[in-house]
This record gives structure tokens, C-alpha cells and sequence, in this order.
């Protein structure tokens, strides 16, 4: 079992900044690729970003492609979400996912082993 606990969320101004963490604990973290998804109120959950377990591959969804980056620190079971120029559609609860897979299975959203609980992400106009 993983555990994933979500960090970093908050109220922002437009064209502001946040960092959201997600630390993985409980299994082994080795070979996990992860995702970060977000819903946003009366909205199905959507993908945001993923990356594979070296970091060396990573995939973004288009609407926040060259605003949102996502990396991780294996030595601290950890991945993040860098979020720059946030706009209100941003808003959303967002949400950290773990698949023994790769990350283009998680962009699909195919068989995603854990679920974080979700940090709540507030972008004010």
C-alpha cells in the first residue's frame, strides 16, 4: 500500500503561483510512475501532468502547458506540481496519483493504483 498525502494548495491571485508536494509513503516508492489530476466543481476529474519514475518523461495536458511543470525527488518520495501565471479556470481540487505503470498510462487515466485526498487550489480574478 501507498499512501499519498497533497500539500501546497491556498488561495491565489491571478497570474500568481503556487507549488503543490506530493509524498508517498508506505510501500516502496521505486518504479512508481505519478500524475497529478484536478476537478474542478460540478466538473469530471481531469489529468494535469505526469511523469515517469526516472523523471526523464513527462506529459502535461495542453491547457497548461508552459505554465505547469511537474518533477520529483525519488531520495524524498516526492513530486510536485510548479504552477505559474494561474488563471481562475485553475481553480480546482487537485489531486496526486501513483500507477506502477508508465506515465502515458496515467495521462490516460488507465488503472491507477493510489489516490491522494486532494488539495484544495483557489485562483482569485
Amino acid at each position: 500500500q501507498v499512501q499519498l498525502v497533497e500539500s501546497g494548495g491556498g488561495l491565489v491571485q491571478a497570474g500568481g503561483s503556487l507549488r503543490l508536494s506530493c509524498a508517498a509513503s508506505g510501500r516502496t516508492f521505486s518504479g512508481y510512475a505519478m500524475g497529478w489530476f484536478r476537478q474542478a466543481p460540478g466538473k469530471e476529474r481531469e489529468f494535469v501532468a505526469a511523469i515517469s519514475w526516472s523523471g526523464g518523461v513527462t506529459y502535461t495536458t495542453n491547457s497548461v502547458k508552459g505554465r505547469f511543470t511537474i518533477s520529483r525527488d525519488n531520495a524524498k518520495n516526492t513530486v510536485y506540481l510548479q504552477m505559474n501565471s494561474l488563471k481562475p479556470e485553475d481553480t480546482a481540487v487537485y489531486y496526486c496519483a501513483a500507477d506502477r505503470g508508465t506515465a502515458q498510462a496515467i495521462s490516460l487515466m488507465k488503472g491507477i493504483d493510489y489516490w491522494g485526498k486532494g488539495t484544495l487550489v483557489t485562483v482569485s480574478s
